[in-house]
């Protein structure tokens, strides 16, 4: 009879386990003390960055566009402030000009039309200017602003140059005595340029909080570091 042969598949008890001394140093050494993950947000956060933020150039030249159009829009404002501020009648008897209404505000009214539609100007153009450039950028918010306070000059302008003569006596001895004609469009409070910038500034501010780009969350990599396994012949 011969003996039983061993399996080639059953291990064999013979102890193979490797000395300490010995140990491979990718066993031993501890894991790096920052992990991977940190490098790869720094660069989703560079990649982020360059792909939503125009450059310098590009946002110079963006800000300049902003502050010509909404300065420009300023001649709406005028236009619209001449066409719906309240008149002030005025009537001369040969000699000397009265206002008609001595107990009318139409000059209170002018004013107060003149800063709701700045009020509303701001609004709507910090609304436009918000859609078309999300990322913000102080170039675009300067000119906002300056565009702003420029509009609201230039619909002053237009709407004083547009609206009734300021030449009072001329157009008085023109019209006649007892003639009620139309007082020059003024505007007495000139704080109220300043409606339209502001309002344009909190709507901006506004709508950024509300809706803006967010900045890229850094990926922290919270997966905590195995241990090396503890040598087969250790102790407990």
């Amino acid at each position: 009879m011969t003996a039983p042969l061993t399996p080639p598949h059953r291990p064999s008890h013979q102890p193979s386990h490797q000395p300490s001394h010995q140990q491979s140093p990718h066993d031993s050494a501890w894991p790096p003390p920052y992990p991977s993950g940190a490098a790869h947000a720094g660069e989703a956060g560079e990649a982020y960055d360059a792909d939503d933020a125009p450059d310098v150039a590009t946002e110079v030249r963006q800000g300049a566009l902003v502050l010509l159009v909404v300065t420009l829009s300023g001649i709406a404002l005028g236009l619209l402030w001449l066409w719906l501020a309240p008149r002030i009648p005025l009537v001369s008897d040969g000699e000397a000009v009265f206002l008609k209404d001595t107990e009318g505000e139409g000059a209170v009214g002018a004013d107060g039309t003149f800063v709701l539609l700045a009020l509303g100007f701001g609004a709507l153009s910090a609304a436009v200017v918000f859609w078309f450039h999300r990322h913000g950028g102080i170039a675009v918010v300067v000119g906002l602003a300056l565009g702003g306070l420029l509009g609201s000059l230039l619909g002053w302008g237009v709407g004083t140059l547009l609206g009734p003569t300021h030449d009072v006596a001329a157009h008085a001895r023109a019209v006649g005595a007892g003639v009620t004609f139309d007082a020059p469009l003024e505007l007495h409070a000139q704080g109220a340029v300043l409606a339209w910038p502001v309002a344009a500034m909190l709507v901006h501010l506004a709508l950024t909080a509300a809706f803006g780009p967010r900045d890229p969350e850094p990926d922290w990599n919270t997966t905590p570091y195995d241990a090396p396994p503890p040598p087969k012949d250790a102790p407990g």
